[in-house]
């Protein structure tokens, strides 16, 4: 049971970390700093992968303490399964953790929502930047027109129809 705990913990911490990086990612986009964005983004999916890691170790420790104990276990066991087949001391313990790593995994969705909004904003300011800098296209009137056997060129080219 005490490594499934620090399993936990160790999850919560990463999570943890994964939350303030998330924090600092938001003062990159507002800053617009491209180079921080991707050693940033780098740095995530590293911590992601580590986490994923902790979680299939975590899987794994709950699926043989639930079999140990006799307990029937799913595909993906959970926390709440395993509080469940906990002991006392140790069923606290796991619930604080449980609840601090929820907290924390929602406050990581709200980061994470408002830096994806940040980001996309940031694209919209773009692409409308380079709307604003591109030619527009000539009026309807002054484009070619290829409808008929004739070709009509646009009023400051010379009147000569040509037949197809």
């Amino acid at each position: 049971m005490d490594k499934i705990i620090q399993n936990l913990t160790n999850l919560l911490r990463m999570h943890k970390s994964l939350l303030d990086l998330a924090t600092k990612k938001t003062d990159i986009i507002v800053e617009s700093d491209m180079d921080a964005l991707d050693a940033m983004i780098k740095t995530e999916q590293a911590h992601v992968a580590a986490i994923e890691q902790l979680e299939r170790q975590r899987q794994a420790m709950v699926t043989d303490y639930l079999a140990a104990n006799g307990c029937a276990t799913s595909l993906t066991p959970t926390v709440a399964q395993l509080i469940e087949a906990a002991d006392a001391a140790s069923k606290q313990q796991i619930q604080a953790i449980r609840e601090e790593l929820l907290a924390v995994i929602d406050a990581l969705k709200a980061k994470n929502e408002l830096n994806q909004k940040m980001v996309f904003q940031s694209l919209q300011m773009v692409n409308m930047t380079l709307d604003m800098m591109r030619p527009q296209p000539a009026a309807q009137a002054d484009t070619m027109n290829y409808s008929s056997k004739e070709v009509r060129r646009p009023a400051n080219f010379s009147t000569t129809s040509y037949e197809v």
